[in-house]
């Protein structure tokens, strides 16, 4: 995927949730997926306190940090 193509994805998630981009900061320090893993966990419309909500819940749960973790054993 181009990332003209990324570009165009983000903004209609931010659309389809029901956040303006505009009124986002620039200066957030967030990458591109970690707002796309937010936006894609938001039924349409939640808007953009439910947006800021899930992405702080993203950013203090990386992609993956689960898998990395060895699996909990039962001691019987």
């Amino acid at each position: 995927m181009s990332q003209a193509e990324r570009f165009a994805h983000l903004l209609k998630e931010f659309e389809r949730v029901g956040v303006d981009p505009n009124t986002i900061s620039a200066g957030l320090a967030v990458n591109q997926s970690d707002v796309l893993r937010a936006l894609s966990a938001l039924p349409d419309g939640a808007g953009p306190a439910a947006f800021l909500s899930q992405l702080r819940i993203v950013m203090t749960h990386p992609a993956g940090a689960d898998e990395h973790r060895s699996p909990r054993r039962d001691s019987a």
